[in-house]
């Protein structure tokens, strides 16, 4: 099963090692403060013996870069320069060997779940990549989830089942164990081509990878979490890259209840952030909210808690309390105004009750279990699919 996945991902990442690029380890990635990384995502869910669903994606770092339409069986590339230099009758192998990957490990998987004691409805992850260390080797991962707990990881030249993991995982490390070929290629594929890959999508994106967008910062309130206390709200929307520190601060000393937020996406590729901080009202005066981001040259941005933000903090108060008794008498006024009009007659074709949701079809195939694909003619099939890509 995660042999068929680096299969597939070799069919991706080879076309990388074809064009001769670098191992880039001196690349900058100014889009994140980790080291810069690839990895193929797949999630694959199964119902019951006849529906599978499977979906699939590669990532550069936190930034989707492919994703997969189970409609068509085409690669969707996501941004201009996540094609690379790839040709057009490369694309269509990468295209038809996705299909085909897609389409066997349901089937395989199907096939086994009885063996792999795998429990009906079941999903299955998987994440396989590498990771490029400044001055360093390159470092490689494939770890494999079961039910959204870790099931196994391929490290050095072996399979080997999560801590916990029980039978099942050490099954199916047991079965590609045995694969001595599939090994060879999968180290192959993580701790060679890929990191080549990598600098080679690096070099594409790297205008957009190095694009710096100034924060924009505000402060506010939210509502009270009790009697005599604020809660102090940092925002800081329309920054790029990603990385940015956000922290409440009196004088130089950080303030230990600071609470983050999730980072939000906007359209345009930028994010949003909140920090928060519980304090006593009559403490508030003397803090400051500080923002450090790679567009602002090392020059803080601080914006300090004080009288302004307290007078307008009272008129949105005021504000809040009057929408608050305007809206009876606004729904009043509409429910008689409403109660005068009679209702047109509902059109025949239109719903009457709860709204059903339609089955969904598009990526679902009905499967059929069969008789192990690695055993025949499927590992065939994709060797000489990748072996195609390979011949340049």
């Amino acid at each position: 099963m995660p042999l068929l996945l680096l299969l597939l991902f070799g069919g991706l990442v080879q076309r990388g090692a074809s064009t001769g690029a670098s191992q880039g380890a001196g690349l900058p990635h100014p889009a994140t403060e980790e080291p810069p990384s690839f990895r193929v995502l797949q999630t694959s869910s199964f119902a019951n013996y006849s529906w599978a669903y499977t979906q699939g994606g590669g990532w550069l770092g936190e930034l989707q870069t492919h994703g997969w339409d189970n409609v068509r069986d085409t690669i969707r590339f996501l941004w201009p320069w996540s094609r690379g230099n790839f040709s057009a009758v490369e694309l269509k192998n990468l295209q038809s060997l996705f299909a085909l990957y897609f389409h066997g490990f349901a089937i395989e998987v199907q096939a086994f779940a009885r063996y792999f004691q795998f429990e009906y409805p079941f999903e299955l992850q998987m994440s396989a990549g590498c990771r490029l260390h400044t001055g360093k080797a390159s470092e490689s991962f494939l770890n494999g989830a079961y039910q959204g707990s870790d099931f196994l990881s391929f490290q050095g030249n072996s399979w080997y089942p999560s801590p916990g993991a029980g039978s099942r995982a050490r099954k199916v490390c047991e079965m590609l164990n045995r694969y001595q070929d599939i090994k060879e290629i999968v180290k192959s594929l993580i701790g060679y081509i890929c990191p080549q890959f990598l600098a080679g999508i690096l070099e594409a994106g790297k205008a957009e990878l190095g694009r710096q967008v100034r924060p924009e910062a505000w402060l506010s309130a939210d509502p009270s979490p009790g009697p005599g206390r604020l809660w102090l709200v940092c925002h800081v929307s329309g920054f790029h890259p990603k990385p940015v520190r956000v922290t409440w601060m009196r004088g130089e000393q950080e303030q230990r209840g600071t609470r983050r937020g999730d980072f939000l996406p906007h359209a345009d590729g930028t994010w949003y952030l909140r920090a928060t901080l519980d304090v006593a009202a009559r403490e508030a005066a003397g803090l400051s909210c500080r923002v450090k981001h790679s567009s602002l040259g090392g020059q803080d941005m601080v914006l300090h808690w004080g009288g302004g933000n307290s007078a307008l903090l009272t008129l949105s108060g005021l504000a809040a309390v009057v929408t608050l008794l305007a809206l009876p008498v606004v729904h009043t006024c509409c429910k008689k105004r409403s109660s005068n009009r009679k209702a047109p007659a509902p059109s025949p074709d239109s719903p009457t009750g709860t709204n059903t949701p339609k089955p969904r079809t598009s990526g679902h195939q009905l499967y059929t279990p069969q008789e192990s694909w690695v055993k025949n003619r499927f590992l065939e099939k994709l060797k000489a699919s990748l072996n195609r890509l390979w011949r340049r």
